[in-house]
């Protein structure tokens, strides 16, 4: 297991820190302290009277500029962190990253467990947590 583990985490490692990269560029727009949009604001980014979104598409009115630099960029942090920048071999490679996170978690606890088993039997420092 422990083989395993070492050799997906030299591919998986670019991978994950991109995943978690884009992930906390993504939020960090999000969470981004701003105003409320004034009337005006909300006003000007109305579509214009008649306006129908084709079937289909997903239409929004642009944002209104809450004073965040990196609004302008809410978009492309969303489709890198997901993978669709890439097309299907992009998602498919953040998919697998989220596996290889599952993987990680459990092989991870698996040595943890046998290498805490071992030095039971062994007599060694009782617990949990060793030096």
């Amino acid at each position: 297991m422990r083989k395993w583990h070492r050799w997906m985490s030299v591919f998986f490692a670019v991978i994950m820190i991109w995943v978690t990269i884009t992930g906390l560029l993504h939020y960090a727009v999000v969470w981004w302290p701003t105003q409320e949009p004034s009337a005006v604001d909300l006003a000007a980014a109305a579509p214009p009277e008649g306006f129908v979104c084709p079937e289909g598409w997903r239409c929004s009115p642009p944002r209104p500029d809450t004073g965040n630099p990196l609004a302008p960029y809410l978009g492309l942090f969303h489709h890198l962190h997901s993978g669709s920048e890439g097309g299907i071999w992009g998602e498919i490679i953040v998919m697998l990253s989220g596996l290889a996170l599952l993987f990680f978690s459990i092989s991870g606890i698996w040595m943890y467990v046998q290498m805490w088993q071992n030095r039971k039997t062994r007599g060694l420092k009782k617990g949990i947590f060793w030096k």
